[in-house]
């Protein structure tokens, strides 16, 4: 632990001005979060400061030059100027307008209606999970133990190549957040869409009945009056960077589920965000008045075709430009940050194994050696030279085809009243 005290004489006029730039930067610290001091040097650069404070010794007895220093420490330390320099700073923007405002709202508006509860991510992974060979044991309420997890989920996760290694076993997972930290209880594992047991069980699971999800289902909307029948397909499109895993394989940074419905008039549009939210599968009985639909020619049609066809027109375009303008905005501040940082580094150990070489060819002995200073500055070029090539791989995004991966018929409630023989009043 390092302490630093800042000891000035309060009575003289340069201790005037730092007292009063220390008492600035308090407010300014707690008005930030503490978050003034990474911008500290870029605010108050070292031949700034000296300027005031000799300005302050020579002139300090005058009052117009007292009010100047005062305004100049003021704006050295302006509430605005300082967000402006952590926002230039920061990876992410912390400060929003209206409009931004607005768009993350509806974002996250989108993200609620497509989020997976608990519940049914437990429901799936503990049963596919089982089919796949392995065991949960509950440890404590919603708290399970992974014992052994079955050499095909862990080959298959090296072959998708998730960002975390999937574990041999976990003392304890869960499927509720609030559940990961229980006092007095082991610290649990967060399964959940993005952790490596949930996505290699998922792509088990679909490789091995894809085509039963392809056989597609008839759905009924029980909120749609009308007589319209529709055909839903899911696609799911996937956009990599230039990064492979270690199987050689690029890199996804985003994929993304698409619903597209085609009607009877070969009419194409988007369904929107899980769409089957507000369906139920049709009944035994009502399958049977329903046969006679499923054998209308609009349904031969090359429909899986139509649908990714506009996926690729209409979809794909926008999950691009989504994704391209949130990466690019990221990797053009990493750029600037790293290369800011790491040239600083080498521009110091350069500097420093020439003084070294200067002081060993006095006939001195320095504790570090120059060519070991050498050898730094020439490791930070190179890591600097990997670390931007590595970003520049990030940029470049290239979108794969949609993949039909299901489908379904979905019938209005006014078509399967008419088709079952009820009532045309809808209600």
């Amino acid at each position: 632990m390092c302490h630093l005290w800042n000891v000035v004489a309060g009575e003289t006029r340069e201790g005037d001005v730092f007292r009063r730039l220390l008492e600035k930067q308090e407010v300014e610290r707690e008005a930030l979060g503490g978050a003034v001091f990474d911008v500290l040097g870029k605010a108050i650069e070292g031949r700034k400061l000296r300027d005031l404070l000799q300005e302050a010794i020579l002139y300090g007895n005058q009052p117009e030059v007292r009010a100047k220093l005062k305004e100049k420490v003021e704006g050295a330390l302006d509430h605005a100027r300082l967000r402006e320099l952590i926002e230039d700073r920061s990876l992410e923007h912390e400060t929003m307008d209206t409009s931004r405002v607005r768009e993350i709202r509806a974002t996250m508006e989108r993200a609620s209606a497509r989020r997976l509860q608990p519940y049914f991510i437990a429901t799936f992974f503990r049963d596919a999970f089982a089919h796949l060979g392995g065991k949960l044991r509950e440890r404590e309420s919603k708290r399970f133990e992974i014992s052994h997890v079955p050499a095909d989920v862990r080959n298959r996760d090296r072959q998708i190549g998730t960002r975390n290694k999937l574990q041999r076993k976990y003392e304890r997972i869960t499927f509720d957040k609030q559940l990961i930290n229980v006092e007095g209880q082991r610290q649990a594992a967060f399964v959940c869409p993005g952790h490596p047991l949930l996505d290699t069980c998922i792509d088990l699971i679909l490789e091995r009945y894809r085509d039963l999800l392809k056989q597609g289902a008839i759905l009924i909307n029980e909120a749609d009056p009308s007589e319209d029948v529709r055909a839903l397909f899911y696609l799911e499109h996937t956009i990599q960077d230039g990064r492979t895993t270690d199987s050689g394989v690029r890199r996804a940074v985003s994929r993304q589920l698409q619903f597209v419905t085609i009607d009877r008039d070969d009419k194409v549009r988007s369904a929107g965000y899980a769409p089957y939210l507000d369906y139920r599968p049709v009944t035994e009985e009502e399958l049977a008045s329903i046969q006679p639909l499923l054998e209308e020619d609009w349904l031969t049609r090359d429909l899986e075709e139509r649908a990714i066809e506009y996926a690729i027109s209409e979809l794909v375009p926008r999950h691009v430009q989504e994704v391209r303008g949130r990466k690019d905005a990221l990797i053009d501040k990493t750029i600037q940050a790293v290369t800011e940082r790491l040239t600083k580094e080498y521009m110091h150990w350069d500097n420093r194994a020439q003084q070294l070489k200067a002081q060993e060819e006095a006939g001195k002995t320095p504790k570090l050696n120059s060519r070991k200073a050498e050898q730094r500055a020439d490791d930070l070029q190179t890591r600097l030279k990997k670390r931007l090539e590595e970003l520049d791989q990030e940029k470049q995004l290239s979108p794969k085809s949609p993949i039909a991966v299901g489908g379904a018929l979905v019938l209005s409630n006014g078509m399967l009243r008419k088709l079952c023989g009820y009532s045309a009043e809808w209600g």
